[in-house]
């Protein structure tokens, strides 16, 4: 449709005219999510990861609670990991915010688990504490992103969207990240949480072939987790 040349010259000064702050920021809100989710809280993620391997290295995981918790830490690692494929690889409908959220509760638990298995078994240090702070935040703040950037779906999952929840699994279109993007991310989680966690089983059934569970120490190794029967709440 052809406009007049005043309507024209209003179309243009409007789209060519600068836009107010609050505008930027809104119309900026999606990339500036999406980049914080993949370049600041996945680094994030391995990163404590990574600590949180050295950590286990350092008090001798092998020879004390060995490859039961190793285990505990691989199953954390699958349980974290679902989500962050599904993320980057299908549509975020209901459906993948479902089993994110599912998977957030099943992680926390496992978490409590591995605690309440290595504090009986070896040093569980301060330090190590706080890099299971981060472990236990990083995937709620993820869940918690996905669930921003998707908040129709969001809302949807919860019965309060007239649309509906879509809970199929489909593959992304358009996609906004790129392949290589999507490769250097795997690669990382390869890198990064993967190959140190090998190497810490591999470590652990070398100095034992088992799975099953070790038996407690004799006295317990982490103290300040520990609270002495008489002073107990009853």
């Amino acid at each position: 449709m052809k406009l007049p040349s005043p309507a024209k010259t209003a179309l243009r000064n409007v789209t060519s005219a600068p836009l107010p702050a609050y505008a930027r920021r809104t119309l900026g809100v999606d990339t500036a999510t999406r980049r914080w989710l993949i370049g600041g809280v996945m680094p994030l993620w391995l990163g404590a990861g990574l600590v949180d391997w050295w950590c286990h290295r350092r008090t001798h995981i092998e020879d004390n609670s060995g490859a039961h918790e190793s285990a505990i830490h691989a199953l954390m690692m699958a349980e974290a990991g679902v989500p962050v494929v599904l993320g980057l690889f299908c549509e975020v409908n209901a459906g993948v915010l479902a089993v994110s959220g599912g998977a957030l509760g099943v992680h926390a638990a496992t978490a409590a688990w591995d605690v309440s298995y290595a504090e009986e078994r070896r040093r569980v240090t301060p330090f190590e504490q706080h890099c299971h702070s981060l472990l236990e935040v990083v995937p709620l703040m993820a869940t918690g992103f996905l669930a921003v950037l998707h908040w129709d779906q969001a809302r949807a999952l919860l019965g309060r969207d007239v649309t509906g929840a879509d809970l199929r699994l489909r593959p992304k279109r358009p996609d906004p990240l790129s392949w290589r993007s999507r490769a250097l991310l795997l690669g990382a989680m390869g890198v990064f949480g993967g190959l140190p966690y090998a190497e810490e089983m591999v470590r652990c059934l070398r100095a034992r072939r088992t799975l099953r569970r070790r038996p407690p120490a004799p006295e317990p190794p982490t103290r300040t987790l520990t609270v002495p029967d008489d002073q107990a709440i009853r």
